[in-house]
């Protein structure tokens, strides 16, 4: 019986595909159809929020969130062996990130680098992941050379926190009734439209009005954390964001405190973000006083950007961002 001709998989060199890791990996990794190979791999859902994302002084490579527990995923990239400069540089990051999950791709780990991933595992919270991945590529005969990650260490218990946030009937009640309390704080401002309805997911939007800007807020139940931002989208979005930044000082006196600038030239936007560390939404309790804080925080930087955002909003013509 005779059986159609096989091809044998060789193996091709990174550099072949990618001379340059800043100019050539790094982009390609943040485009979303190889984020969902990325995710798939490591079994989360990635949604890209910004390349070269400044901490301090310092750029990391990729940040991402898990779209399905709303944690921040930070990716630090090698097409070389791994060495103790990405270590650092990821660790830095990571802290200076906030991030729940933390991504080390290269071309080989060292024995070295593979025992410190495995024991910062096993030294951190159940909530916080460490991934170390090598990058193939491997062609069949002269096919285009297609990627491959081999996953070289991983949170034991990573699979089971994933698990634990998902959403569920119990946990999008949850965020109702959550969302339910700051509108009821909030209603008084005199921001929202009367029409505006609490969300069954852990990131909200409120209603006040805007068109080519949004006004935004979430909460963590794995990072004990919350937010509230205004994202600038659309086809002006990332210009609209960068005249929003021209008055940061202005908008900032407004607000109170300092505000994180975010820009995202990947997807045409960008993002001014207040966030609340050490409120854990899980303790009822305490609700009270978190959708009272979420509540000033939403209003005040309404009132902070409001007369910025109503200029560049006209300019739209009132149409809706994409």
């Amino acid at each position: 019986m005779s059986t159609a001709p096989l091809g044998r998989l060789q193996k091709a060199e990174l550099r072949e595909a990618w001379p340059s890791e800043a100019q050539n990996f790094t982009p390609w990794l943040a485009q979303p159809e190889n984020l969902v190979l990325l995710g798939d791999t490591i079994g989360m859902t990635l949604e890209p929020e910004a390349r070269e994302k400044f901490v301090g002084p310092f750029r990391a490579d990729i940040l991402c969130r898990d779209a399905m527990s709303g944690a921040y995923v930070l990716i630090e990239n090698q097409l070389e062996r791994t060495d103790h400069s990405h270590l650092g540089q990821l660790l830095t990051y990571a802290a200076g990130l906030d991030a729940a999950a933390i991504v080390w791709i290269a071309e080989r780990f060292t024995d070295e680098h593979r025992a410190a991933m495995n024991w910062l595992n096993d030294k951190t919270p159940d909530d916080i992941g460490f991934f170390g991945l090598e990058i193939e590529l491997w062609r069949i005969g002269t096919s285009d050379p297609a990627p491959k990650f081999n996953v070289v260490c991983r949170p034991n218990e990573w699979k089971k926190t994933l698990a634990a946030g998902r959403d569920t009937s119990e946990d999008k009640q949850f965020c109702w009734d959550y969302w339910t309390g700051v509108l009821e704080q909030l209603a008084p401002s005199g921001i929202l439209a009367p029409t505006a309805k609490p969300l069954r997911r852990r990131d909200t939007q409120f209603d006040v009005g805007w068109h080519a800007f949004f006004l935004k807020s979430y909460f963590s139940r794995v990072k004990r954390s919350m937010a509230v931002w205004v994202s600038c989208r659309g086809p002006s979005g990332l210009d609209n964001y960068n005249q929003l930044r021209l008055h940061s000082s202005e908008i900032e006196k407004r607000f109170g405190s300092p505000l994180e600038w975010s820009p995202n030239e990947l997807k045409n936007q960008g993002e001014v973000t207040f966030y609340i560390r050490g409120r854990d939404a899980n303790d009822r309790t305490d609700w009270p006083e978190q959708h009272k804080l979420l509540a000033e925080k939403v209003a005040a930087l309404y009132r902070a950007v409001q007369s910025f955002v109503e200029k560049l909003d006209s300019q739209t013509g009132g149409q809706p961002a994409a």
